[in-house]
């Protein structure tokens, strides 16, 4: 598995700009986020598909609160870091519209990405707003390269490469409508399928997706990031120390076949589809370490403002102290 993953992402590296590019780019800083706002996958679901059904996932298997996983998703952790607290499921009042199962593509039976985008429009017509210092993050393709992977084109489709372009169109369109909305940060994530029957089509899928970014009208003052999943899969397996991993890194076992949950020290994979939670933290790590991701922090005059206020607050109740004691006879 980690060859093949290793030839996947040397020649996503040829298409991006040489080998390597990954590590040796600069490092981009993302500071003054101010929100979180989340679609995609079960990569990021945090609670919804649990909402509507609160035994998926199995909690009696180790799942953490309504994620696929032990732990938090590295969109939680991200949102943590910044604000001190996970991200919150749109069915459950947050601003997380992701959903297990979900497809770039409209043909699953959960919320797709253009219905995820229908629910946030609807978040919007309730009062919601588009916050322009916020993140906005898509995770979506994993299903879609799972649907791909059967013999056979999915079905209303001549081929599976036509299926994969309209994942990759929709997905790039998906970031057209956030930024004519009014988003002006966001993060779109690569085909994350990197097992071995699915990465070639993985690797075609990124391609298509890359050459649809490209080609966006995006308005000037729009910061768009891209992080890609078969890049990182690549580095992880070549040294997973570098991400604080245990060199001999279970590849292969997932953590549910060895009984290991809820812990799953040492393994990669939780279930057989989704990553541990120690992988997910690398994932935040790796994100981090790319974007440099900061909270907003309040402006001078803001400071300012606080400080008379805790001044006068202050005064007042020295005032009332005084009010209160006794006179001396």
């Amino acid at each position: 598995m980690r060859k093949a993953i290793a030839a996947v992402v040397g020649a996503l590296a040829l298409f991006a700009g040489g080998p390597g590019a990954a590590q040796t780019a600069p490092p981009v800083r993302t500071p003054g986020i101010t929100s979180l706002t989340v679609f995609g996958d079960s990569l990021v679901d945090a609670g919804n598909v649990n909402a509507l059904n609160p035994a998926i996932p199995n909690p009696a298997l180790g799942y953490f609160q309504g994620r696929f996983t032990n732990g938090y998703n590295y969109n939680d952790l991200l949102s943590i870091a910044l604000f001190g607290e996970p991200t919150t499921a749109s069915l459950r009042g947050g601003t997380n519209f992701a959903f297990g199962g979900a497809r770039a593509t409209t043909t699953s039976n959960v919320p797709d990405l253009v219905e995820q985008l229908g629910l946030f429009g609807a978040y919007l017509a309730g009062g919601g707003r588009v916050d322009p210092t916020g993140l906005f993050i898509l995770n979506f393709g994993g299903n879609d390269v799972f649907a791909a992977i059967p013999p056979g084109a999915p079905a209303g489709y001549t081929s599976d490469s036509a299926f994969l372009l309209d994942a990759a169109r929709t997905y790039a369109g998906a970031v057209q409508t956030l930024n004519d909305l009014g988003a002006r940060t966001i993060l779109v994530t690569g085909f994350p399928n990197a097992t071995p029957p699915g990465l070639a089509f993985a690797q075609e899928a990124e391609i298509l997706l890359l050459s649809e970014l490209s080609r966006l009208s995006l308005s000037p003052d729009t910061r768009l990031l891209t992080f890609s999943y078969l890049d990182f899969f690549g580095r992880l397996a070549a040294d997973p120390t570098q991400f604080g991993l245990p060199a001999n890194l279970n590849l292969s076992t997932t953590c549910i076949q060895a009984r290991a949950q809820p812990d799953c020290t040492g393994f990669f994979s939780f279930d057989g589809t989704h990553p541990t939670a120690a992988v997910h933290q690398a994932v935040f790590q790796d994100m981090q370490r790319q974007f440099g991701f900061s909270a907003a922090v309040p402006e001078p005059q803001t400071w300012m403002l606080l400080l008379l206020g805790f001044g006068a607050i202050g005064a007042m109740m020295r005032r009332r102290s005084g009010e209160r004691a006794p006179q001396p006879a």
